[in-house]
C-alpha cells in the first residue's frame, strides 16, 4: 500500500467508525442503561468490569469474528458466503432491542455508503457489494457484516478496520455510562485507555478464528437487553 493509499484508507476508516457518521449508534446502549438503572454499574471500576467482559465473552469478540469473517469472504468474491453470514448475524441476537441495535445500524450504514461512498465495483468485493445492495438484496444488515464488506470494498486494512470497530463500540457504551452512571469525561477516557490492550487482543483474535469460535457467554447482558423492552424511562433504544 503506498503512501497515497494509506492516507486514503485512515481517512476513510476514521469516517465510517466516526460517532457523526449517521447511523445512530449514540441511540443504542446495548443493555447497560437497564444495568445501571439496576444498580448493576455504578462506577468507572465496575464499568470497566462490564465493558472487558463484553468485549471477551460477549458481543465485541463475536461480532469482531464476523466481521472478519464477511471481509474475507467478500475478498474471495463469495456473493451468497456475505449474505450467509448476513442471515446469521442476525440470527445470533439474543432479544427484540439487540436485533434492532444490529440491523437499524448496519442498514444504515450501508444505505449512507451507497449514497455517498460507493466503493469501487472493479474489484472483487466491491462488485460483491454492489450486487446485494441493488435491489436490496439484503434487506436487514447486522452492522458488524455491513462493516466487514465495506471495509473489503473499500480494501481497507483487516486489523485497523477491526481495532476501529472495536475501539468504536466500546466508546458508544462509555459515552451512554458517562451520561447515565454519571461518569466524568475523563474516568471515561480513562476506561477507554485502560481497555485498549484487551481491544488489540481481541481484534487479533478474530483474524484466526472461524464461524465454528462463534459465542458468547454473557447472559446478564442479554437478560438486561430483554429487561430493557419494558423498562419505564430510558434515554436509549437498547
Amino acid at each position: 500500500m503506498t503512501g497515497s493509499d494509506s492516507q486514503s484508507a485512515l481517512y476513510r476508516l476514521l469516517t465510517f467508525l466516526s460517532p457523526a457518521f449517521p447511523i445512530g449508534a449514540f441511540t443504542y446502549s446495548h443493555g447497560l442503561e437497564q444495568v445501571i438503572d439496576a444498580g448493576g454499574v455504578s462506577s468507572a471500576e465496575e464499568l470497566q468490569s462490564w465493558l472487558k467482559d463484553i468485549l471477551t465473552h460477549g458481543a465485541g469478540r463475536c461480532d469482531a469474528i464476523l466481521m472478519s469473517q464477511t471481509y474475507r469472504t467478500a475478498f474471495a468474491g463469495s456473493h451468497e458466503g456475505v449474505r450467509d453470514l448476513a442471515e446469521l448475524g442476525l440470527a445470533l441476537q439474543p432479544s427484540k432491542e439487540r436485533h434492532l441495535e444490529t440491523s437499524a445500524q448496519g442498514t444504515a450504514f450501508v444505505d449512507t455508503v451507497t449514497a455517498s461512498w460507493p466503493p469501487d465495483s472493479q474489484n472483487t468485493a466491491g462488485a460483491v457489494f454492489s450486487s446485494l445492495t441493488n435491489g436490496n438484496s439484503v434487506a436487514e444488515w447486522p452492522y458488524p457484516v455491513a462493516l466487514g464488506l465495506i471495509c473489503a470494498a473499500h480494501q481497507l486494512p483487516e486489523d485497523a478496520s477491526l481495532i476501529a470497530f472495536l475501539h468504536s463500540f466500546t466508546a458508544n457504551l462509555i459515552s451512554a455510562a458517562v451520561r447515565a452512571v454519571p461518569l466524568g469525561q475523563n474516568e471515561g477516557q480513562r476506561e477507554l485507555a485502560a481497555l485498549e490492550p484487551v481491544i488489540s487482543e481481541i481484534a487479533a483474535d478474530a483474524m484466526g478464528a472461524g464461524l465454528d469460535d462463534l459465542g458468547t457467554s454473557t447472559f446478564l447482558a442479554d437478560i438486561a437487553s430483554m429487561a430493557h423492552e419494558t423498562q419505564y424511562s430510558r434515554l436509549f433504544r437498547s
